[in-house]
Formats: C-alpha cells, sequence, structure tokens
C-alpha cells in the first residue's frame, strides 16, 4: 500500500513537470511568433507575410524541379502584391524557371524574362546577374567547333556587354572567364579552317582566317599554332610564284623576297609572344632554313606567357571520352589568366588578302622601270615619233559674231598689184593684172506674157470649144447575143 501512494505520487509529480515545461515551451513560442512579425523581412528573418510564404514556396517548387507551379506562385505574388520588396527577385525567379527547365522554347522564354527585367530595374544590383543569365543561355547551346558556332558568336556578345555595362559587378571574373571559353571554342573553329585551306595550297584564305584567330583571340591555345600557318602559307605563295611560267627572273625574285619577310615576321612573332608554346622550336627552324636572324624573347614575354600555359588544364582521356558523348565543347584548355579581348576588331577577309597580293605583283613589276610623267610622250619604237595618250592641243576657233546667226563667211583677196610685182619675190605671180571682182549682173527681164484666148471670145466658150465630144463608136458589126437572132434548138435556150 505505501509502494502504491509512492507511485501515485511519483506520477503526479511527473505530470505536474511536464505540465510545467509544455506551458514553458507555449510561451516561448508565443515569444517566438511575436519576434517573427518583424517589420524589417529583408533583415534575414523568416516572415510570414503573404507574399514572402508565396516566394518560399515557389523557391521550394523550382528546387524540386515543378517549374509550371512555381511560375504560378510567382505570377500570383507579383498580381497580388505589385508593391512587395520581394517583387525584383521574384521576377527574375520566373526567368530562372524558364532556364532550368531547358529546350530551345523555355531558353528563348529565359531570355525574354531576363531582357524585361534589365529594362525594368537597369540600376538594380541584379540587373547584372540577369544578363550574365542571358549569356549563360547561349554558352548552355554551344555547339563542337565543327559545328553551328552562332550560338558561340551570340554568348561572346553577351558576356562583353555584361562585362562593358556592369564593370563593377561581383560576377565580371566569372564573366571573364566564360569569355575565354568561348574565345577558345571560336578561335579552335577558324584555326580548323585556316588549316584545312593551307592544305589545299588556298593561301589567301588560309591567310585570312588565320590572320583572324591572330587579331581577336591573343589567348587562344594554339594562337602559335595559327601564327605558323600563316607563314607557311606566305611560304608557299613565294614558292608558287617562282615556279608559275611566263613570268621574268627578276620579278620572281622580287616576289620571293616580299613574301619570305612576311613569312620571316610571322616565324619571329612565334617566338616573341609565345616563348613558352609547344611550336617554338618550329618556328626557329623555319628561321634558321631561310638564313634568317632568330629574336630572342623578353623577359615580360616569357613570363606571361608561362603564366597563361600553366593556367590551362591538359587534356586526358577521360576528356576526350566525354567530349564525344557531351554536346557541348571541351574548354579544358582554356586560359584562366588574362583579359580577354573585348572589342572585335575587323575580320581579314579572304578578298583583302587577294588584292594586296595583286597590289605586291603590280609593285615587283613596275621595280625599276623609270616613271614617267603624266602628258610627256613615250616613243613607240626607235624609227617611230613619239607618241602621248594626253590629247592634241586643238586648233584656234573661229567665234560667230555678236548678234548673227553663228554663221560667217571672209573672201579672201588675191595680193595686191605692188606685192605682186615685187622683183625680190622668188615666185612670180601669175594671173591679170586686175584681180577686182567684176559687178554683180542684174537679172534679165521676162517677156511680156501672151494671152493665148482669141479675141470675142469669153474663157468658158473657148475652154468648150477646146473640150471635144469623142464620136460614138460603131458597134454594128460586133457580135451580140440580143440582137443575133437564135435558131432551131437554141430559141429554148433563154440565156
Amino acid at each position: 500500500m505505501k509502494r502504491l501512494s509512492l507511485k501515485m505520487s511519483a506520477m503526479a509529480l511527473a505530470v505536474l513537470v511536464l505540465a510545467g515545461v509544455s506551458a514553458q515551451g507555449a510561451t516561448k513560442h508565443k515569444k517566438k511568433k511575436s519576434y517573427d512579425l518583424s517589420a524589417n523581412p529583408l533583415a534575414g528573418v523568416n516572415s510570414k507575410q503573404p507574399d514572402k510564404e508565396l516566394y518560399d514556396k515557389a523557391m521550394q517548387a523550382l528546387k524540386r524541379g515543378r517549374y509550371d507551379v512555381a511560375r504560378l506562385d510567382l505570377q500570383t505574388m507579383l498580381n497580388t502584391y505589385p508593391e512587395s520588396e520581394y517583387r525584383m527577385r521574384a521576377k527574375l525567379a520566373v526567368g530562372d524557371t524558364w532556364f532550368k527547365e531547358g529546350g530551345e522554347a523555355a531558353y528563348t522564354q529565359a531570355e525574354a524574362e531576363y531582357k524585361d527585367f534589365i529594362t525594368f530595374f537597369p540600376n538594380a544590383p541584379e540587373a547584372a546577374e540577369a544578363q550574365m543569365k542571358v549569356a549563360d543561355i547561349y554558352y548552355q547551346q554551344m555547339e563542337k567547333p565543327d559545328r553551328d558556332h552562332l550560338n558561340a558568336q551570340q554568348a561572346e556578345l553577351e558576356y562583353r556587354n555584361m562585362i562593358n555595362q556592369f564593370p563593377d559587378s561581383t560576377l565580371v571574373p566569372r564573366a571573364k572567364q566564360k569569355l575565354r571559353d568561348v574565345q577558345e571554342v571560336l578561335g579552335e573553329r577558324e584555326t580548323q579552317i585556316g588549316l584545312y585551306y593551307l592544305s589545299r595550297d588556298n593561301y589567301p584564305a588560309s591567310i585570312a582566317r588565320l590572320q583572324t584567330v591572330v587579331d581577336t583571340f591573343p589567348l587562344y591555345s594554339k594562337s602559335d599554332q595559327a601564327l605558323l600557318g600563316i607563314g607557311d602559307a606566305y611560304a608557299g605563295e613565294a614558292h608558287a610564284f617562282m615556279s608559275a611560267p611566263g613570268i621574268s627572273g627578276a620579278v620572281r625574285e622580287r616576289m620571293r623576297a616580299i613574301y619570305q619577310d612576311r613569312a620571316a615576321a610571322a616565324y619571329a612573332k612565334v617566338i616573341t609572344r609565345y616563348p613558352m608554346a609547344p611550336h617554338v622550336e618550329d618556328a626557329r627552324d623555319r628561321l634558321v632554313a631561310m638564313n634568317r636572324p632568330v629574336p630572342e624573347p623578353t623577359a615580360e614575354s616569357v613570363a606571361e606567357n608561362d603564366a597563361e600555359e600553366r593556367s590551362r588544364q591538359a587534356i586526358h582521356f577521360t576528356d576526350k571520352t566525354l567530349g564525344m558523348i557531351k554536346h557541348g565543347p571541351t574548354v579544358v584548355e582554356a586560359v584562366h589568366v588574362g583579359d580577354p579581348s573585348l572589342d572585335d576588331p575587323k575580320r581579314t577577309l579572304a578578298p583583302d588578302i587577294a588584292k594586296d597580293n595583286f597590289a605586291i605583283f603590280t609593285t615587283a613589276i613596275n621595280a625599276g622601270k623609270p616613271v614617267v610623267a603624266a602628258g610627256t610622250a613615250t616613243p613607240t619604237g626607235p624609227d617611230q615619233p613619239p607618241r602621248t595618250d594626253q590629247p592634241s592641243t586643238a586648233p584656234l576657233q573661229l567665234q560667230p559674231p555678236s548678234g548673227g546667226t553663228g554663221v560667217s563667211a571672209e573672201i579672201v583677196s588675191a595680193p595686191s598689184t605692188a606685192a605682186a610685182a615685187d622683183p625680190n619675190a622668188v615666185v612670180k605671180a601669175v594671173g591679170p593684172a586686175d584681180t577686182s571682182l567684176p559687178a554683180v549682173e542684174k537679172p534679165a527681164e521676162a517677156p511680156d506674157q501672151v494671152n493665148e484666148v482669141k479675141s470675142g471670145s469669153t474663157p468658158a466658150q473657148a475652154a468648150a470649144d477646146a473640150k471635144k465630144k469623142k464620136p460614138k463608136a460603131d458597134l454594128s458589126d460586133e457580135s451580140s447575143s440580143k440582137k443575133k437572132k437564135k435558131k432551131g434548138l437554141s430559141k429554148l435556150n433563154p440565156f
């Protein structure tokens, strides 16, 4: 009995203790609820305001991959609470739902949402994030270097816009690295095309492609190979002119010297700009074979290129295998130091290289020839008079008299008698002494008109007499079916 009472008292004590703990917990919970209803929801406090609850619900749906539910909650929040302090993040999150959903149509919708956000909130810190995500859209759709390059070009443009428009953003370092990756892909594409043209002996097209790589993408991992290809293309043009028929030896030597100078300049740039690159020794060997001096790189160039080469990652077997499977390109060789080019220079085109070659050929042909001034006579042969392309001086032209019709004549008279009778003249004048012109004669008078009408008759009567009537023809002798009598059976024929 005593034990039972002790158990009962212990149980009552436990109930009292649990009741006190629950009451204390309820009191603490009430205090926490009042603390959550703070007036500063952006200070990192879990707010229970309706707009914040909708935003948190949309973020949870976005995290779980329920993109349509997340968009519905975000649009409800924006329409219901247009003055909410979460409206900028909510509008940006609408674009995130399309971006994470993926696909061409979803990417298009995401880009439109991000562009609208930049339009409505251009000075907000989130505008840089929106521009960064626009560039990431095209980065996600990049193809391999040997495929369509339009997405890579657009990604390069968007990353450049982000860096130029928001230079103070904390996302600039990431944007620069993405831009280096994109330029690695574009440089690889241009280099492959240029080397293909070089293998087909299409030197102008090869030089145009490789020169574009050198000018536009200086941080490309194979820029030394591009410069080496430029030198080989110029050397190939020199060899082609040396074996071309119909060209004089002097012109060939001049063309060979010009193209070899350009090839040597390209080889020298490999050594001075990329002294730690893999193809430096090839450039040295070519300069030695051409009997040209080999330049020495500066210490600054060596340090700069060494930092670039150390920042690259080597391609392993796994990278090559994954590159064959995945959709996008492999950018592990992209540099991680240095500033990428933010301004796209003018591309070098093959027609420009062809015009340059024609100018070089013209210079080589005209070298050593005397310069002929314009308008001077040049002989056409040893025994022929000089010829000029300029028109000859026109003779003196007669001016029309003022106030006339523009047509005039001048009578040139013979020399006078005194000049003809000159005793010192070598040629004596022949002709009459009197050289004056005769007087102009009057025209002869017309004879009187003779009237052929006889007197005593009127003109009408004369005209009637002149018109005589013709005698009628005698048709009696002619046969006629009307006058000839019919005989026999012919009487029955009415015709």
